[in-house]
């Protein structure tokens, strides 16, 4: 939301939301440097906080308390979001390795991913257990666990933890509470906790040790101590044995593993100093002993002079000096030791709203000690939500103007500004209105050719000029400024959305030129900026054969990207907005809702889901979906972008001189687009779209619903909208469906020719 025409000079990147790095990314957006590019490569966009990880097990928590949304904190932080995995690292060229994404440049890299469950001495662990790490695989596993109970209650089973740290043993507690809220009866769980140590909780006192072990006894737990577990092998389909070196055999429908922390194996392979664990040796100033420009911090990291656990306490401690030193050798400053204390509090919570205190050798149990532990933990929380109040006089001001710029016109209805938040959108809702191009095109005296066969007088998706007797040549151009902080998901979505309208046309893509817009900064920046952006158009290109010929690039405020297509179409396959017949049906092949969440997103609304979800629907192309409404004759087609399905289909009724009817409730929609929706959040573009109201008929109680604002909703990549002939309607949408456009939906038909078009809502 800020402006900043700062020329950038450095990229620091972090990779992983851990801890540490969400502190330092909350303190950056407070704090930030003019200059530097910051970069956050994450492979969740919600990260979960520990503390509260137990109580979402028991479910005392929601999903949405226990996480942090990293696209929302990045935003926060003016920081990029990459949503990849990291598999390694090139220290000599200075590069990020990550699954997806081609190499990332970086000046500056801090580590902060956490560590995972060591597997690596029990045979079948990796294929037979459930590690407590990555957090998100594990909840989502949990999830499943539930389902299957849930789906039996009358059953017996049976779940076994391996490991009794305080991971495991909070673990104990906090399943046996939520799976006695399924099962009917409780004597049918049989839970089964085994540790390789004399007492539970390594590193803590005996008296909390003793405690838990008693605590667990009483609910029924099966305690087994000084047993190794060497094997988990399948005894037939979800269902385990468990060996132990002394011959002990459990039996178990479930393995969970909360064993000592361990590396990812990545981490040896870069060449970077680690301990004799795999964890990155770290000096005072959590920075590598073996690269100065590399820090590390939280679980991955062992600090050289310090022998401390792998718990988050400390990972919440180091994020502040982590900070620190950040932005102090990135200002050439000195840095700063730190210091981590030697006893530090753990509330290891009991499953039943207590919890057990441990302090040295203090220990105490109380259901006051769980009422602490809860508000320690949400006053934590509350720091990384509602980052609109932070930025709410911007945000306030921001909208006073554009009302001012909108809606200055006295024959605007001013109606439509109630409880409506209007954003200036990029994407497709960056686009001026249909109405205002319609006025200004027809004020210009504009040369007519007879080879151009489609064109300004006939305006359509793309143009078509007659260049030989078998082919015809299609062209189009699109720009926007970036919709999103990733150059490399921008460039493939920004690819899919300009090849779309010669998609929607039936054409076959030749080639294309670019046109690109890049912030200022000193060229190592802008060198990746660039990289990223073309390979991700290029990832797109070559899918399809399509050659990028050309381009210009050229500085400014910010990132922006497009392109100009050309494709070939034989007379005899045009799809055009002309040509709905009566009794058509109408397919949508992609939900609505760009708009709006993109809006949501700019002033801390939306959920980083909810992009998550609106992401994946823009990368997905267009051209599949075009050869199978071909396959299936489709009458009429073209692509919803910037003026949403109703100015669109508005299109299509003029060029077909007909009539349509629509039902509201068959339009797909994109999760999280109905809750932004409803907080009165549209776009810029949105206002100028409802100018197409004048074509419906609606009941008026209809014309209150989320799913009607929808309609005028502009998106940015959307899907096609094609009439098809009644008799092979259904039949093309399964193919669709089939094709991988799965949210494909009959949304209504034609239903008469007529001069006077009208779109009626059921």
């Amino acid at each position: 939301m800020k402006s900043n025409l700062t020329q950038l000079t450095d990229n620091l990147v972090l990779i992983g939301g851990g801890h540490s790095h969400a502190i330092v990314l909350k303190l950056w957006g407070m704090n930030p440097i003019p200059g530097v590019r910051l970069t956050l490569i994450g492979d969740r966009t919600h990260t979960p906080y520990s503390g509260m990880l137990p109580g979402q097990v028991a479910g005392f928590y929601t999903f949405e308390e226990t996480h942090i949304d990293l696209r929302c904190l990045a935003q926060f932080a003016q920081a990029n979001f990459y949503h990849d995995t990291v598999i390694n690292l090139d220290l000599e060229n200075k590069q990020v390795i990550c699954q997806e994404h081609p190499p990332i440049a970086f000046d500056y890299l801090s580590i902060d991913i956490g560590s995972i469950p060591k597997k690596t001495n029990i045979s079948g662990a990796s294929d037979y257990a459930i590690p407590a790490k990555p957090v998100g695989q594990f909840l989502m596993a949990w999830e499943k666990v539930k389902k299957t109970i849930q789906t039996h209650p009358k059953q017996s089973y049976s779940l076994t933890i391996i490991g009794g740290g305080a991971g495991g043993v909070e673990l104990a507690f906090n399943m046996r509470t939520s799976l006695l809220n399924i099962l009917e009866n409780a004597d049918n769980l049989n839970l089964n906790l085994i540790h390789q140590g004399d007492n539970l909780l390594i590193g803590h006192s005996h008296w909390a040790s003793q405690k838990v072990e008693s605590l667990l006894l009483e609910n029924g737990t099966n305690v087994y101590l000084n047993e190794t577990v060497t094997e988990i092998t399948p005894n037939s389909p979800h269902h385990y044995i468990i060996t132990c070196n002394s011959g002990l055999k459990i039996e178990s429908d479930f393995v969970f593993l909360v064993t000592q922390a361990s590396a990812p194996q990545w981490i040896e392979k870069t060449g970077i100093t680690t301990d004799k664990k795999g964890f990155i040796l770290v000096n005072d100033y959590l920075q590598s002993v073996s690269h100065p420009h590399i820090f590390a911090a939280g679980d991955i990291a062992t600090m050289q002079n310090y022998s401390r656990p792998k718990a988050g306490v400390f990972a919440v401690r180091q994020g502040q000096p982590l900070f620190n030193n950040l932005q102090s050798i990135l200002l050439g400053n000195k840095l700063q030791s730190y210091h981590p204390q030697k006893f530090y509090l753990s509330l290891i919570g009991t499953g039943n709203k207590k919890a057990i205190a441990s302090w040295g050798s203090f220990g105490l149990e109380a259901s006051w000690l769980w009422t602490w532990k809860d508000h320690i933990d949400r006053k934590f929380m509350d720091r990384f939500k509602d980052f609109s109040a932070m930025d709410s006089q911007e945000t306030t001001n921001l909208w006073a103007t554009l009302k001012n710029e909108l809606f200055s016109d006295k024959n605007q209805p001013k109606k439509q500004l109630k409880n409506k938040k209007f954003m200036p959108c990029n994407g497709c809702a960056s686009k001026v209105g249909s109405s205002l191009l319609d006025r200004s095109l027809k004020r210009l005296d504009i040369a007519q050719n007879p080879e151009i066969l489609v064109g300004l007088t006939s305006p359509d998706d793309a143009a078509i000029i007659d260049i030989s007797e078998q082919e015809l040549l299609v062209e189009t151009v699109d720009y926007f400024p970036s919709l999103i902080s990733d150059p490399f998901i921008f460039g493939q979505i920004t690819t899919n959305h300009c090849l779309s309208d010669l998609w929607a046309m039936g054409a076959k893509a030749h080639s294309v030129s670019a046109l690109i817009t890049l912030p200022y900064g000193v060229d190592s920046v802008l060198e990746e900026i660039l990289y990223q952006l073309l390979q991700g158009s290029l990832t797109i290109l070559k899918q399809y054969e399509i050659s990028l010929i050309g381009g210009h690039t050229l500085q400014g405020e910010k990132l922006g990207f497009g392109l100009s297509c050309n494709g070939f179409i034989l007379p005899n396959r045009i799809l055009s907005k002309s040509g709905m017949q009566a009794q058509d049906k109408l397919i949508l092949t992609k939900p609505l809702g760009i708009g709006t969440l993109l809006a949501a997103e700019m002033v801390y609304q939306a959920k980083g889901y909810w992009i998550d979800n609106a992401i994946q629907s823009m990368l997905v192309s267009n051209q599949k979906a075009s050869e199978i409404f071909l396959q299936f004759e489709a009458s009429a087609c073209t692509d919803i972008t910037g003026f949403g399905l109703v100015g669109h289909l508005v299109e299509m009724m003029k060029a077909s001189q007909v009539s349509v009817e629509l039902n509201l409730d068959k339009i797909p929609i994109l999760t999280g687009a109905i809750e932004t929706i409803k907080q009165g959040i549209t776009s810029s573009l949105h206002p100028k779209n409802l100018e197409n109201e004048t074509y419906l008929t609606v009941n008026k109680d209809r014309e209150k619903s989320p799913n009607y604002s929808l309609l005028f909703d502009p998106q940015t990549s959307g899907g096609l909208l094609a009439s098809i002939p009644e008799e092979n309607s259904d039949r093309c949408l399964q193919e669709l469906v089939r094709a991988g456009y799965t949210d494909s939906q009959i949304i209504g038909k034609v239903i008469k020719k007529s001069n006077q078009i009208t779109c009626q809502l059921t």
